[in-house]
């Protein structure tokens, strides 16, 4: 038995290593056959500096860094060796780097281009240099376009890794912008939404970024609006902060209370880059107040699509608003607000998401009862909800039941009887310009009768208002 055994692990043994072997033998094979081939081509080289011979830094040098270190794959497949480095920002980023002299291999519309990271001593200088070698016949037909995608792949590598800004706008001075760290930690997997609704405005945006020639052949400025309507809690602004960390986007807030006039407004929308997240929060404030505001109405629309707002591209625009009632409808249209979002109060969906996220809760027995309440239009902020669950967060149970005495305190409260979507009767009539959220109202008198919390006097007085709207309904299905 035992030399049935070893015989069996030798042959093992000595296949694999047999494998190993040709599989060897066939890779050194596939490169001499590769080396054989390029002696019956002729061949164009270029060389791309480092510096030029003012010692100004070459920006085509960086941009080719960029893009072939970012080609794993194929350093993996052609080269023996290479360099690896943490980031000094981010240590847990590791990034590949070339060796002095190496070459790597690179493969385009089927043409085969090498390229070689050189270094060489000039008068006491170290100097480096790319060298790309290029088949003459493939030059005439891919040369162009290869440049092309190396600047391409390399913008978005750079674009991914950038450190998001904050801008804030100051009330005066040369610099109307003053910029921070953006560090906001919201991104669309801690967003607390409808998934459907967030997949859509996920790829709304990404179509958006990929538009460039679209917009350019239709004849409209490269830009998209959006405006995120809901009561205060229910997530518009970690919307927003998601939005920047998805696009990878600087965002530029700006303050109404401190802009001075409308040529104010429009020199801070200049003086923003492309690839900008553009916010205005509390837009319907400035409705409220704009017989007093420093800007006008007209002011506003064309900030919003007038002709300052072509000066520039791929700009993203929000405007976050408690509710439409004041937002002037002028402002409502398609081309200035291209998609409407709308933010609910929390619904018992978005309830167990926010007990999976904060409590690590996924079913739970006093859920039948929470789900019965939120379905009679009981309803809080989902920052209420989560502020409960972060300060009871050692005790699930204890957090629900608060959760449960909140929803009862809100009873015939200010919240339930304007409804948990924030919305008029109107506006959920109106027709969807882009994406919504629409949300089930229930009456507050159902919820009174189901929970019984209300005085004798007041189920009178409830029963009396009833009978009034039942005989003026039965009046106005007369006269209708």
């Amino acid at each position: 038995m035992f030399l049935v055994f070893l015989f069996v692990t030798i042959s093992f043994l000595l296949l694999v290593l047999r494998l190993l072997y040709k599989t060897s033998v066939i890779h050194i094979f596939v490169k001499g056959l590769r080396s054989l081939g390029d002696k019956f081509h002729a061949y164009q080289s270029y060389k791309i500096p480092q510096h030029n011979e003012h010692y100004q830094e070459n920006q085509l040098y960086n941009k080719i860094s960029i893009y072939l270190n970012s080609l794993l794959a194929t350093i993996d497949e052609d080269s023996d060796f290479t360099n690896l480095f943490s980031g000094s920002s981010k240590p847990n980023d590791i990034s590949l780097h070339f060796d002095d002299n190496q070459t790597v291999h690179d493969t385009f519309f089927s043409a085969r281009v090498s390229w070689t990271n050189e270094e060489s001593e000039k008068e006491g200088c170290t100097s480096r240099s790319f060298v790309l070698r290029i088949r003459k016949n493939d030059k005439r037909r891919v040369l162009r376009q290869y440049l092309q995608h190396i600047l391409s792949v390399a913008d978005e590598v750079e674009q991914k890794k950038k450190e998001v800004k904050l801008y804030m706008n100051l009330e005066q001075g040369d610099r109307r912008w003053r910029s921070i760290p953006f560090t906001h930690p919201a991104s669309f997997d801690t967003v607390v939404m409808d998934s459907d609704l967030k997949n859509k405005v996920k790829s709304d945006l990404e179509q958006f970024v990929k538009s460039k020639q679209y917009y350019n052949r239709l004849g409209r400025v490269w830009k998209r609006s959006y405006l995120l309507c809901g009561p205060a809690g229910t997530g518009k602004t970690s919307f927003v902060a998601a939005m920047a960390r998805f696009l990878c986007y600087d965002v530029y807030e700006i303050d109404m209370t401190k802009v001075l006039n409308d040529s104010d407004l429009k020199t801070l929308l200049l003086q923003t880059t492309c690839k900008s997240l553009i916010v205005i929060e509390d837009f319907d404030k400035f409705f409220v107040g704009k017989s007093s505001a420093a800007v006008s109405l007209s002011g506003m629309l064309n900030f919003m699509d007038g002709i300052v707002s072509c000066c520039g591209e791929e700009r993203v625009m929000v405007f976050t608003v408690n509710g439409k009632d004041e937002v002037d409808q002028a402002v409502m249209r398609p081309g200035r607000i291209d998609v409407h979002v709308q933010f609910p109060l929390c619904d018992f969906s978005g309830f167990k998401n926010l007990a999976s996220s904060y409590l690590g809760v996924k079913d739970h027995k006093l859920f039948p009862q929470l789900e019965e309440m939120f379905q009679s239009g009981a309803s809080l902020s989902h920052a209420e909800i989560g502020e409960i669950m972060i300060s009871n967060r050692n005790s699930p149970s204890r957090a629900l039941k608060s959760v449960i005495t909140a929803l009862q305190s809100n009873i015939g409260g200010q919240r339930l009887s304007e409804s948990g979507s924030g919305r008029s009767r109107d506006e959920a009539s109106e027709p969807a310009a882009g994406v919504f959220c629409r949300e089930s109202v229930h009456t507050v008198r159902e919820f009174r009768k189901l929970y019984g919390l209300l005085k004798m006097g007041s189920r009178r007085k409830e029963s009396v208002d009833l009978s009034s709207a039942e005989k003026e309904g039965s009046q106005h299905g007369v006269q209708n």
